[in-house]
């Protein structure tokens, strides 16, 4: 989820992977297969190195990886797949970007219209929100492990944009095409990230309170256990009080 204390947001999504790791392995997969449409050649397609890198990051075999990147490129069967964005709201009028890859866009719309439609959201029309987000590559860092003059050292070198203050971690952020590169930087250094990946951010919050932001968690989950789902971007600034909550 994209907006305030992103930080203590990872780590319960993080949680709630970690339990479901068929279903990351399975995103994981249809990543490479999208990304490998472009190039099956790594060193020349930094959204499957960066695809790579994130499936090693989740532990996918190195066969699924494999087999992956054919059917992207087409020589083995099953990568019929397509990539989509569905715009829409969220509970307290909260923008959402609802990333998808699939090979079944029918079924895929119904399915993400009726899981809005039946907690407190709606599909909008194309265009209507995706202009509040910026895409964005971003790293985090734990703060106890890393000062922030080691990470500037090595992202603002590899070519990162920023290095910002998120809480309790340090939040490197990179233009997309540059993402894989600056990954590899802090790999190259032996500094392990908690979480890398090429993301939407909202370029405003807006605050919403323990009601709304209450539903809004759970129709991200369900939205998320949707295995055409790959990513839900949002622009909430969650009470910290709710947080607490999710952590107990």
């Amino acid at each position: 989820m994209s907006g305030h204390s992103k930080w203590a947001n990872i780590q319960h999504r993080k949680g709630r992977q970690d339990a479901k790791r068929g279903k990351m392995f399975t995103k994981a997969a249809k990543e490479i297969i999208i990304a490998a449409k472009h190039g099956g050649d790594p060193a020349m397609n930094a959204r499957l190195r960066a695809a790579i890198a994130a499936a090693k990051a989740v532990n996918l075999p190195k066969d699924k990886i494999d087999n992956a990147i054919k059917k992207g490129t087409g020589e083995l069967a099953g990568g019929d797949m397509v990539e989509l964005q569905y715009e829409g709201y969220g509970p307290g009028g909260i923008a959402l970007l609802v990333e998808v890859a699939t090979d079944n866009k029918n079924r895929t719309v119904a399915e993400v219209r009726h899981l809005l439609s039946r907690n407190n959201g709606s599909m909008g029309e194309a265009g209507c929100v995706a202009w509040m987000f910026d895409k964005k590559g971003t790293l985090y860092f734990p703060k106890e492990e890393y000062t922030e003059d080691a990470i500037m050292e090595v992202g603002l070198e590899a070519g990162a944009e920023d290095v910002l203050d998120d809480g309790e971690a340090w939040e490197v952020r990179t233009a997309p095409e540059g993402f894989a590169d600056v990954q590899q930087a802090f790999d190259d250094a032996g500094i392990k990230y908690s979480d890398a990946e090429v993301r939407m951010i909202a370029q405003n919050t807006v605050p919403v309170d323990m009601d709304a932001g209450r539903k809004l968690v759970k129709l991200i989950d369900l939205l998320e256990d949707n295995d055409d789902v790959q990513n839900v971007h949002n622009n909430a600034d969650l009470p910290d009080e709710l947080f607490e909550e999710m952590a107990e």
